[in-house]
């Protein structure tokens, strides 16, 4: 493993916290919050083994939705309205991922 690799693992392990802490704060359950945390630390090591033409924000937003997608589905499902937190949530850290680590891998 590799710099690159270890620096979007990183990023996804904070983007993790950082999306989970509130979650634990609602009191929602522990496979939401493994789930969302998972989701992350996957979204940071693509950052840094896939090689699109994009980069920074862009590149962050387009892997965070590709991976949320799936997910999109189950929880739609069942509570439509709670997507709204997930797209801002996933824009947000989407976003600051795919910059952070432009910025440290000099991308």
């Amino acid at each position: 493993m590799n710099n690159k690799n270890l620096t979007g693992l990183l990023i996804g392990l904070i983007a993790g916290i950082v999306d989970v802490i509130p979650m634990i704060l609602q009191g929602l359950t522990w496979d939401a919050n493994l789930a969302a945390f998972s989701m992350w630390v996957i979204i940071g090591f693509f950052l840094s083994v896939t090689n699109m033409k994009i980069k920074g924000v862009l590149k962050g937003l387009v892997i965070s939705f590709l991976v949320l997608i799936p997910n999109l589905f189950i929880i739609g499902w069942k509570e439509p309205k709670s997507l709204i937190p997930i797209f801002i949530m996933t824009i947000i850290l989407g976003g600051l991922s795919g910059l952070i680590y432009q910025k440290i891998v000099k991308e």
